[in-house]
């Protein structure tokens, strides 16, 4: 796209001609910023990063809650009465409400500003974790779980913080560190939990996220500014700017109670936003094959480890937590340098070979390496826990598929909110529920299913679900996607508020 077909876009959306601000390539800022230096994408990139580290760790708690009980299923199962299979549906009920919750909280976010949602949520957060730790009987504490299930909006509304304040040139990366944060909360919590569940009780283990919660809290509430702002064509002029970002501008930005003009709370806002966004390819598409991914790939070792370990290999609660959260951890982290760096490194080679704005299909082009670790990582774990070679194989067969798993995870969040920037919170509110709402399904039948025909053809299964039937499509995204967004056109009638605030 050259200058003058993007100055001709910005005309035909109602705005003035202007200056183009541009990056230390000289290519055109997307999107434009605007000449507040209250804009979120005029904040120093030092305040941009420690945001992101925020809301990352607000990620990362949501899903240390929701697994950190893992690998004490035993005991807990034990004390309140029930079987370890029966015990592990506290976690699946966590995990559907983590789906189920952004219909709530995104839609007062998207009025009311991203802070007094983080805010609460997080306070929901510690109040509900410290109930699960008094819990004394089972269904005391499925009513805690319930309440917890319902604290991690991060998991969704994270997106929209990046997309917030980062540059789609930026975005890859960005995007990567805040998933890479994401999935890892859930591997490091099973080491935790399997510390302090054999040593303490597994009920410390809810106590320690509330710990974690209320001092995240603290953090949050003397440091996370506010990230939504509505540009609109005043905002713009032909002149650079002459202000600067000031201590004032930060402490205004720290306000919990703010008005945004034009937004106004309505009923449908709850609910047709993001459902409407799966009537898009470009996002439906990528949010079931990842939501296949991520549910294969980290929800079913999360809640199957626990009953294999401690009956296939013997393993006790502390073994099992450390085994299973180091290899996912470091599956995940490996994942990571595949992941982000080489979107950005894609977009950057594209952008400057043809000097004009590259299509999201680019994107797609990291999904590969994804695609090959994990169905080899899901049939190492299947065979290796089937014949019992050697606990090991496992082991490192769990890592193999969180590194894949990564990888497509920040590919399939930076492709979707790139295709519908302005709709990144729908469309990161839509992934949440699909991979949430799988991973609910297969926790509750997984360990029925391979302990009567086998996990060998178990996670066979999964891996030709996962890995084939869900990822044709993406490959058809890959030379039709651009087609296909062009032939729907733009989600207008999503736009709830009456404008736009997005410049190129």
């Amino acid at each position: 796209m050259s200058d003058s077909s993007i100055k001709s876009d910005a005309k035909h959306l109602g705005e003035k001609l202007f200056d183009l601000k541009l990056d230390t390539n000289g290519l055109p800022l997307i999107p434009q910023p605007s000449d507040d230096p209250a804009d979120p994408l005029n904040w120093p990139l030092k305040l941009k990063i420690l945001v992101l580290v925020q809301v990352s760790f607000l990620a990362a708690l949501g899903t240390l809650n929701t697994s950190i009980i893992n690998p004490a299923y035993v005991p807990m199962a034990k004390d309140l009465g029930v079987s370890t299979i029966v015990a592990s549906y506290q976690t699946s009920v966590v995990i559907a409400l983590n789906g189920i919750g952004p219909f709530i909280w995104n839609p007062l976010a998207n009025v009311y500003g991203r802070r007094p949602i983080y805010l609460f949520t997080t306070l929901l957060g510690f109040a509900s974790a410290v109930g699960c730790g008094f819990s004394k009987t089972f269904t005391n504490l499925l009513v805690s779980r319930v309440f917890n299930g319902l604290f991690p909006i991060a998991l969704s509304l994270g997106a929209a913080s990046v997309t917030d304040m980062f540059f789609i040139h930026q975005r890859g990366r960005a995007m990567g560190f805040f998933t890479v944060f994401l999935t890892t909360g859930a591997h490091i919590a099973p080491i935790l939990g399997g510390v302090v569940g054999q040593f303490l009780g597994w009920q410390w283990c809810f106590f320690l996220a509330a710990i974690l919660d209320g001092a995240m809290l603290l953090v949050i509430f003397f440091c996370l500014p506010e990230t939504l702002y509505i540009r609109s064509a005043g905002s713009y002029s032909q002149q650079p700017t002459q202000q600067r970002f000031t201590r004032a501008t930060y402490i205004r930005s720290l306000f919990v109670f703010r008005k945004f003009p034009g937004r106004t709370l309505h009923l449908r806002q709850f609910f047709l936003p993001s459902l409407r966004m799966a009537r898009y390819p470009s996002v439906l598409l990528p949010a079931i094959y990842y939501g296949m991914a991520y549910g294969f790939g980290s929800i079913l070792p999360a809640v199957t480890v626990s009953h294999v370990f401690s009956q296939h290999f013997n393993f006790s609660t502390l073994v099992i937590g450390l085994a299973y959260g180091g290899a996912l951890t470091v599956g995940g982290l490996i994942g990571e340098l595949a992941g982000g760096m080489v979107v950005d490194y894609i977009i950057k080679h594209e952008r400057q070979k043809h000097k004009e704005r590259v299509e999201p299909e680019v994107r797609l082009k990291a999904i590969w390496t994804g695609e090959i670790l994990v169905p080899v990582g899901l049939l190492m774990y299947g065979f290796g826990v089937q014949y019992r070679v050697n606990f090991m194989m496992p082991i490192v067969a769990m890592g193999i598929a969180m590194a894949g798993v990564q990888v497509i995870t920040t590919v399939a969040y930076v492709y979707a909110i790139e295709c519908y920037r302005q709709e990144a919170s729908d469309t990161s509110q839509l992934i949440n529920l699909i991979r949430q709402e799988f991973g609910f399904t297969f926790a509750f039948y997984a360990i029925r299913m391979g302990d009567k025909i086998g996990y060998q053809f178990t996670f066979l299964i999964f891996s030709i679900i996962g890995s084939g039937v869900a990822f044709a499509p993406i490959v058809w995204l890959m030379f039709r996607g651009k087609e296909m967004r062009e032939s729907l056109g733009k989600p207008d009638s999503l736009d709830l508020f009456g404008y736009s605030d997005e410049i190129i």
